[in-house]
């Protein structure tokens, strides 16, 4: 597959616009949803926007150039941070590249000065020096602890990339967050692979849409890994998930996977899925 060679739905200024629109337009009956790539998603929801997770730069490709693991992007940039002016609230998962991008964030704070950062609290000293912030802007998580901001709820949960790593204190280094608003239920896995306690930690929310990944666990890529495309599908049934929307594949090379694996999957347990282009907005009403 060649460099680029996948193409975003809609990008760039374009892109921008129908945020902006859809901002503007927002209420509290439905709610929009659009994959920036990665493990990269925007809601909207009553004129709020939350951005999970963004990674909207090439710095990881720079980084592993000319070593033995290339990140060599294989689709185009959806859109720039310095263009998504309309942003309320962000979040990172756990320290990754992918996850917590410098080169991302930064400029996404210079155009929204008034955002809220969501982080585990575990990560606070590392996020702080890799993205040149506050020590006490970002807010912190822990399992079991939620934050309410404009309405919306965030609940963090553990996830394991590889494994359920904690700091000296206990806290999570590695999470996803439950997010209810209004009428709904999202869950943003991070990276994740299924671990003893996620079905019984998960399933008591009644999750609308589930943000999962599909990638797998492949030692020989030499990166943590997480669910493949028959463990989402499973995962998502085994919750009451209403929808799954899959990610982490379609960006690198070396670490991606096929989604039409995953469709067949979710098919043949007759679990609901729906499957995103890059940069494409999906819009939920009930």
């Amino acid at each position: 597959m060649s460099q680029s060679s996948i193409k975003a739905f809609c990008k760039g200024e374009n892109l921008q616009q129908q945020i902006h629109q859809a901002k503007n337009d927002g209420s509290q009956d439905s709610f929009d949803i659009w994959w920036l790539a990665q493990s990269g998603f925007l809601i909207q929801w009553n004129g709020i926007c939350v951005l999970f997770d963004p990674y909207l730069s090439d710095s990881l490709t720079k980084k592993y150039l000319n070593t033995n693991k290339p990140h060599t992007r294989i689709s185009e940039l959806v859109i720039t941070p310095h263009l998504l002016d309309g942003i309320d609230i962000v979040t990172s998962s756990h320290n990754h590249t992918d996850h917590l991008d410098g080169e991302t964030l930064i400029p996404l704070f210079k155009v929204n000065p008034n955002i809220q950062f969501i982080i585990p609290e575990a990560n606070r000293d590392f996020v702080m020096d890799r993205v040149k912030c506050d020590y006490k802007f970002p807010v912190g998580l822990n399992d079991g602890e939620k934050v309410e901001i404009n309405g919306f709820s965030f609940h963090g949960v553990p996830a394991a990339h590889n494994e359920l790593a904690r700091d000296e204190q206990n806290r999570c280094k590695y999470m996803g967050y439950v997010v209810q608003f209004g009428k709904w239920t999202v869950y943003h896995s991070g990276d994740t692979l299924w671990y003893d306690s996620i079905v019984e930690t998960l399933k008591p929310f009644h999750v609308d849409v589930a943000f999962l990944p599909i990638n797998g666990n492949d030692p020989a890529r030499g990166v943590a890994g997480n669910l493949n495309a028959e463990e989402a599908a499973q995962l998502g049934k085994s919750i009451g998930a209403k929808l799954i929307i899959p990610h982490h594949y379609d960006l690198f090379e070396f670490n991606t996977a096929n989604p039409t694996d995953f469709a067949d999957a979710a098919k043949q347990i007759l679990q609901p899925y729906r499957i995103l282009q890059l940069g494409e907005r999906f819009n939920i009403s009930k």
